[in-house]
């Protein structure tokens, strides 16, 4: 992936950090009423734990417009990215389906279908929703991922036993956007299974397609999901995980509650503890 410019980004903790304290803050000075009242609000106005727009937990929408925003609800790996199945590793763009993919637990998945987006640049800046994020080699431990890992800005990984997405955990370094260069396009490719699932893509826990209502038409091969798939019923795919980060104080402190944080005492935040240790490591790595 060489011929993606690294950005000149400043690091990107403050907005997270204010997301920790805040939801800290509210889980030690909030009565428990108070929070019940909250969560019951947002769930009668249709906030429901880890749904974002777009009609499902995980999604934030888009339409996958060539130019324009829209992937950065979609799981999608670019092309080039290697996913472990019980052959080996396999690029994402050479997967077919009825290939069995690996689990984290040494257990195999057959794919369904793997959708096909790509992008090219239509006015004066790719646009944010597209541009995909690096994760770069041993950002996340001295192991993962085993070399770059390139997802779009929607697609959440795997950590501390929850999803978290991967715009959520830009430091400007070690995790950050890539742009390529004005005459290229990206192609994104999202592998979808029977059940929402956590695959290893360049070694790394990332999350499979999570369908929504709408979202299997962004792909530019839908016709052959139509064709495949043409009577079957669409129902709610179950999350994998729950989903944290940084799309609303409250929508993330209700999360820590349902995982079982007392609302009276500081709590342990996943999404934090996450972005803590992968701002250590990028310490780690520049040193060397």
């Amino acid at each position: 992936m060489s011929h993606f410019n690294d950005p000149n980004l400043p690091r990107n903790t403050a907005r997270r950090r204010f997301l920790g304290v805040a939801a800290a803050a509210g889980a030690r000075f909030a009565s428990v009423a108070a929070i019940v009242m909250a969560a019951s609000s947002a769930s009668a106005a249709g906030l429901h734990l880890g749904w974002r727009n777009g009609g499902g937990p995980g999604n934030s929408g888009g339409n996958g417009n060539s130019g324009g925003g829209g992937s950065s609800g979609t799981q999608c790996f670019l092309r080039g990215t290697s996913i472990l199945t019980d052959c080996g590793e396999k690029y994402v763009e050479d997967l077919r389906i009825g290939d069995r993919v690996a689990l984290p637990d040494g257990d195999t998945r057959a794919i369904k279908w793997v959708g096909r987006q790509v992008f090219k640049k239509s006015g004066a800046h790719w646009h944010d929703s597209v541009v995909p994020i690096r994760v770069a080699r041993h950002a996340l431990d001295e192991h993962t991922p085993h070399s770059d890992l390139y997802l779009s800005p929607g697609h959440a990984l795997f950590l501390n036993g929850v999803l978290i997405r991967v715009k959520d955990l830009v430091n400007g370094t070690t995790i950050a956007p890539i742009a390529p260069h004005d005459d290229m396009t990206i192609e994104y490719y999202a592998v979808l299974l029977a059940t929402h699932e956590v695959i290893l893509a360049q070694g790394a826990a990332a999350e499979t397609f999570h369908p929504s209502d709408s979202n299997r038409e962004n792909f530019s091969n839908f016709a052959e999901y139509e064709r495949l798939y043409a009577g079957e019923a669409r129902e709610e795919m179950t999350s994998y995980a729950t989903v944290l980060g940084e799309e609303g104080g409250w929508q993330h402190l209700k999360a820590l509650l349902f995982l079982g944080a007392s609302p009276l005492v500081p709590m342990f935040d996943p999404f934090e503890d996450a972005c803590d240790k992968i701002d250590a490591r990028a310490k780690e790595l520049f040193l060397r």
